[in-house]
C-alpha cells in the first residue's frame, strides 16, 4: 500500500497529493509517469509525476476530477492509502542545455508535469520563459514556483480575471515577438490546447515538444490502447513517449480516440453517483 502523504486542493476539481513511494521518487525523472489504482475493484489510471522528493521519497502527482476514479480520488485525504503506485513509466524528457531560450507551457492540468521540465530547465542553465494558463483566477496554482525558475512568467486566464487574457497560445505568440532566440518550446495540457501550440510554433519552425496521454491500460505497451499517430508512424505514448514532435502529433485522431470509451465512462459514473446517492440514503435513514 501506498500512503498519501499530502493532500493539497487548488479547486473545485483540482487536487495535489504527496504519495510515499521511495523506489519511484529515486528513479523518477522529468517526463515520466505512473500507473496507479484506489483499490482491487479500481481501474488503472496513468499521472503525470509533477514533482519528486529523493530525500523524504515522495512523488507528487495533480489530479482532476472528472470521472468515476478520479472523483474517487478526490475523496481520500492524508493518511489514506492506495494500493499500486507503479513506475517510473515511459521515457524521460530530453532536456539540454541549448543556445538560445526555452518556453515551457502549461494549460490547466499540465501546468503541474511541466514544472518539473522547467526546474531542470534552468538547472541546466538555460534561459526560460514559462507560459501558464487556466480558466480563471480560482483554479491558479503554483505561480511562485514557476517564477522561482523563470526569467520571464506570463500567466494567461480565459476570461481575463488574472494575468492576460486569453490562451497559452497567445501567450506563445507574446513570447516570439519579445524573443528572436527560442529554440525549442515544450508543451502539455489538453490536446486541443498542445495543437494550438504546435500550430502557433509551425511558420516559425520552432521546435515544438508535446507530452501525450492517451488512453492507458497497463502503461507497458501491452494493450495498445494508447497508440498515436506520429506523422507516417504509429507509436505507442507509454513506451515511445510520452513526449512526441508536436508538429507530427495527429491530434484529431488522438481525440477521436479519446472518446472511444466514452459511453461506458458515462454508465461507470451513473452506476457510481447511484451507489453513493444509496449509500447517503441508507446513513440518514
Amino acid at each position: 500500500m501506498f500512503l498519501i502523504t499530502r493532500r493539497t486542493q487548488f479547486g473545485p476539481a483540482t487536487f495535489l497529493w504527496d504519495i510515499e513511494a521511495p523506489d519511484v521518487a529515486r528513479a523518477a525523472r522529468p517526463g515520466h509517469f505512473v500507473m496507479a489504482r484506489i483499490d482491487e475493484h479500481g481501474e488503472r489510471i496513468p499521472l503525470t509525476v509533477a514533482d519528486f522528493n529523493i530525500r523524504q521519497g515522495t512523488v507528487t502527482v495533480v489530479i482532476q476530477a472528472i470521472g468515476k476514479t478520479t472523483l474517487e480520488m478526490m475523496a481520500l485525504k492524508a493518511g489514506d492509502t492506495i494500493l499500486d503506485f507503479i513506475g517510473p513509466l515511459g521515457l524521460p524528457s530530453h532536456i539540454q542545455k541549448l543556445d538560445g531560450t526555452v518556453v515551457l507551457v502549461g494549460g490547466g492540468l499540465g501546468v503541474a508535469p511541466i514544472y518539473p521540465q522547467l526546474r531542470e530547465y534552468k538547472r541546466q542553465g538555460n534561459r526560460t520563459i514559462s507560459i501558464i494558463g487556466f480558466r480563471n483566477r480560482d483554479v491558479v496554482f503554483w505561480e511562485d514556483q514557476f517564477r522561482e525558475h523563470s526569467d520571464e512568467l506570463i500567466v494567461t486566464t480565459d476570461d481575463g480575471s488574472y494575468g492576460r487574457k486569453g490562451f497559452v497560445s497567445d501567450g506563445i505568440r507574446l513570447a516570439i515577438e519579445r524573443n528572436p532566440d527560442i529554440d525549442e518550446v515544450v508543451a502539455i495540457g489538453p490536446p486541443v490546447m498542445m495543437k494550438a501550440c504546435a500550430e502557433t510554433t509551425r511558420p516559425h519552425k520552432i521546435k515544438t515538444t508535446v507530452s501525450l496521454n492517451p488512453i492507458m491500460v497497463d502503461g507497458t505497451g501491452m494493450c495498445g490502447g494508447c497508440r498515436v499517430k506520429i506523422g507516417d508512424e504509429v507509436k505507442f505514448a507509454c513506451v515511445d513517449g510520452p513526449d512526441f514532435d508536436g508538429h507530427k502529433v495527429d491530434f484529431d485522431d488522438m481525440t477521436r480516440r479519446l472518446r472511444r470509451y466514452a459511453a461506458e465512462e458515462k454508465a461507470a459514473m451513473e452506476r457510481w453517483s447511484e451507489t453513493c446517492r444509496m449509500s447517503a440514503a441508507a446513513v440518514s435513514a
